[in-house]
């Protein structure tokens, strides 16, 4: 399934106008001033292992930040450079609160306060890979849907994105918005709460130099409405280097600078770093983090350890001074407001549901009801009905046959449907558990809700099709008994995927795993084996195609009904003696369908919790 979201404006209404009263540019509620002394990060590596290979010694722990500090007040902008792996993005999430393995050390403050739910909803993050979301459920219930409304298209204009508002986003295999105007929206998506901080994860990777410009440009008008802006930047521009107003400098996760963006330059040169040409200062510091100078004799790693012990001599003393400096400046009432509610979520747990089931609906009906999809089970229904036509009870054995390659079928159908589903949303949901947008039972349930018509929809243009060309029971309550027994099952086997993407999430090992246990319950259903063997009888007892494949026989034959038999066919025996029949039984049908109702809770059950670890980040 592409990953296909609209756009802030799209995905609320389309509506025209605008609202003049709200800027992206106004000042902030409450300026904050962020600080973070001797962060370090240390992560214990994981490699896989295979099934035989034993692990003989512990991993070693790798240190990815080692000991950083520093000061961004409101109305400043920091960008973090370093080359590729210096650790920028790293310490970009920890300081956004959504580190959720390691170990993080060192003092963390948001206005001398620690991280918390009201620091977290009253922060954008800009991800790299701009995943999206409606605009409706970041925006407080305070405000009426008219309100929000307006407030996003206020946001659409002054970003510039009025020329592709009705826009699909687009995806890896849709063709979208461009690349410039995708960030603009991931901006827009977190100033819409009018944030006091904001986080940018290389907002202009990938983009023109006249893009990037534009989007720095209203970045830098962001700060300077009192927000506290930080980003990684790669490679930027000279035109977008002095726009930054200090510049944190990393290699190998050691800070080498963190200072005023004018000051660098002179700094590097009185420590005897200076390029030997005019050029861009970015690549002069990328330069020397990675270790390469003028002075051609000195090894890399020389270079290295002389800028992070020149560091340590000429700036670490400034910063402490400069986070005493600002440790007494957070106004106390400042901080009652900014804690009042903190436990409150901006929408209702209603209002959440009705957003997410309408995104669902948008998105999840063009994978669902697909042409290949329809046309595959349109094929399938035709064929069965063509190879089982008319095949009335005289051919018991036949039916009886058709009804299990039926409860096969869509027990195998829906549950790999249902695997792809949370793997995918994986990122999104991660990103907007993080941003606190809704509950999860909210999410789940709009997911369970959605999935509804579009997994029984298929299976009874199947039953419809199928059914009166086989020549099954031509009673409406065997019919009906027939269609509820299969839906059951899809719906069963729907709720296993589910719970195996959901713990496993990883599409690979859990179609894999899923496969597995669908071939034991195929093999203990009583179909092909009615002699199982007492040590490996219990299957059937977990068996999803076990007890569908019985409803579906319960529904077409009572023990007491009859059908030609003998070398001659003429004469009569009752389907309860019938020997693949008589080894399930016709009876215990409340059973089944008990059996069915716990399986349909208890997989549901099991996805909802496995899903309770996406997204949690460590709260500091």
């Amino acid at each position: 399934m592409e990953n296909v979201a609209m756009d802030v404006e799209a995905q609320i209404e389309n509506k025209n106008g605008g609202n003049d009263s709200f800027s992206i540019f106004e000042n902030v509620n409450l300026p904050v001033t962020l600080k973070f002394d001797n962060v370090v990060y240390k992560i214990k590596p994981k490699k896989p292992r295979g099934w035989f290979q034993i692990e003989t010694k512990a991993q070693e722990e790798k240190t990815i930040l080692k000991g950083l500090t520093g000061v961004v007040k409101p109305g400043e902008m920091l960008a973090m450079l370093g080359p590729s792996g210096s650790g920028k993005t790293t310490l970009l999430t920890a300081l956004g609160g959504r580190l959720s393995i390691g170990k993080l050390t060192g003092e963390i403050t948001y206005n001398d306060k620690p991280f918390s739910k009201g620091v977290k909803r009253s922060t954008g993050f800009v991800t790299q890979d701009d995943v999206l979301y409606p605009a409706l459920l970041r925006l407080p219930n305070s405000m009426t849907r008219q309100e929000k409304v307006k407030q996003a298209e206020a946001v659409v204009t002054q970003l510039g994105l009025a020329r592709c508002k009705n826009s699909i986003i687009g995806g890896m295999f849709l063709r979208g918005i461009s690349g410039g105007e995708r960030k603009r929206v991931s901006i827009g998506q977190e100033i819409l709460i009018n944030p006091s901080l904001l986080f940018l994860d290389e907002p202009t990777s990938g983009l023109d130099s006249t893009t990037a410009q534009r989007i720095v440009s209203v970045l830098w008008e962001l700060a300077q409405g009192g927000r506290t802006v930080v980003m990684t930047i790669h490679q930027p521009s000279s035109r977008l280097f002095y726009m930054f107003d200090k510049i944190l400098l990393l290699s190998e996760g050691n800070p080498l600078y963190y200072g005023r963006g004018s000051n660098v330059m002179d700094y590097f040169a009185s420590v005897g770093y200076s390029p030997s040409l005019a050029m861009n200062p970015s690549d002069f510091l990328l330069d020397i983090a990675n270790g390469v100078a003028s002075d051609e004799s000195m090894k890399q790693d020389d270079i290295k350890e002389a800028l992070v012990g020149a560091y340590k001599t000429n700036l670490v003393d400034n910063l402490q001074a400069e986070i005493r400096e600002h440790g007494d400046q957070v106004n106390s009432s400042d901080s009652r407001d900014r804690n009042k509610n903190v436990g409150d979520w901006p929408t209702t747990w209603w209002q959440q549901f009705c957003v997410l089931l309408e995104r669902g609906l948008k998105e999840r009906r063009h994978d669902s009801f697909s042409g290949l999809k329809v046309g595959q089970i349109l094929v399938v229904a035709f064929l069965c009905g063509l190879l089982w036509w008319k095949s009335d009870i005289s051919h018991l054995q036949d039916q009886i046959g058709l009804l299990f390659f039926a409860s096969s079928f869509w027990g195998f159908f829906p549950l790999f449907q249902a695997i792809f589903t949370f793997p995918q949303e994986r990122r999104m949901l991660e990103k907007e558990r993080s941003s606190g947008m809704y509950k999860l039972s909210s999410y789940f349930m709009s997911r369970v809700v959605v999935d509804l018509p579009m997994e029984l929809v298929l299976p009874t243009i199947f039953v419809v099709i199928t059914y009166w060309m086989a020549g099954l029971n031509p009673n409406p309550r065997n019919f009906f008994l027939t269609l509820f027994g299969l839906l059951f099952n899809v719906l069963v086997s729907g709720g296993l995927g589910l719970a195996l993407g959901a713990v496993v999430m990883d599409l690979k090992s859990a179609t894999t795993l899923g496969s597995v246990i669908m071939l034991a319950f195929l093999l203990a259903g009583g179909y092909y084996v009615q002699h199982v063997p007492p040590f490996v009888s219990w299957i059937k007892y977990i068996s999803i195609g076990n007890y569908a494949y019985k409803l579906l026989v319960l529904a077409q034959y009572k023990a007491d009904d009859t059908y030609p038999c003998g070398a001659d066919g003429r004469s009569v025996c009752y389907v309860g003696d019938f020997g693949a029949i008589k080894n399930i039984g016709l009876d215990g049908e409340a059973m089944s369908v008990l059996a069915l109702f716990l399986m349909l809770v208890g997989y549901r059950l099991i996805a909802y919790v496995a899903l309770m670890r996406v997204g949690k980040a460590k709260q500091r």
